[in-house]
């Protein structure tokens, strides 16, 4: 697949050749959708919590007697019918986390990065950085290729100048390409991507393929 590479000014500057094994594959919808939830059900914490009637601070003896009074039977105040009283079937903490086979986890990326590209919501951008840290700078840039939209950016690097200044744009969020979340790069309206990530990225899972 061929792809034209901008400049920071937005200008074109060449094409460059994307590796059809990452961003030429058909769209599998399903693992997109299981790399997704599974991304959200690791991100929860888990800690919702409630008593049941046996952890209800309160008495356990018999309001009122057995018979006589009219009322229905009740055994003590802590029941789940009363106001105050334990919870039927509550939450309690536990882990929601669980792990995907790394196939599927790949295969979601590759066709994530299809959808994007065929889509033409991806923008290669040569490789640059913002080496005063400052915001205004970086959105001088992102103005020539997005609007006030949600924007992810791939970067070749851990680049600290970068994600510094980009750190205050609400609708900007930064993934290295060796670490890329479903969930972001799918719902992002527009990826901005460096170039030599871009190039990175086929060798990245070509070396993640020959290590099983």
């Amino acid at each position: 697949m061929e792809k034209k590479v901008y400049s920071v000014d937005g200008k074109e500057l060449r094409t460059i050749s994307l590796d059809d094994a990452v961003f030429g594959l058909p769209v599998n919808e399903d693992v997109i959708y299981y790399a997704i939830n599974n991304e959200l059900a690791n991100k929860r914490v888990g800690t919702a919590c409630t008593k049941d009637r046996s952890e209800v601070h309160g008495s356990n003896a018999k309001p009122y007697k057995q018979k006589g009074t009219g009322n229905a039977r009740r055994g003590d105040k802590k029941s789940p019918l009363l106001r105050g009283g334990g919870v039927i079937f509550g939450p309690k903490p536990r882990d929601f986390s669980y792990s995907l086979p790394k196939k599927v986890k790949r295969l979601a990326m590759k066709s994530i990065l299809s959808l994007k590209a065929q889509t033409d919501t991806l923008t290669i951008v040569e490789d640059f950085t913002v080496e005063s840290g400052k915001t205004k700078d970086l959105v001088n840039i992102l103005k020539n290729f997005v609007k006030d939209e949600r924007t992810v950016m791939v970067l070749k690097d851990d680049d600290a100048k970068l994600k510094l200044a980009g750190r205050n744009i609400p609708t900007l969020s930064f993934l290295s390409y060796n670490r890329l979340r479903a969930h972001d790069l799918f719902y992002g309206k527009k990826v901005v991507m460096l170039e030599t990530a871009a190039k990175n990225l086929a060798d990245f899972y070509k070396a993640e393929e020959g290590a099983e």
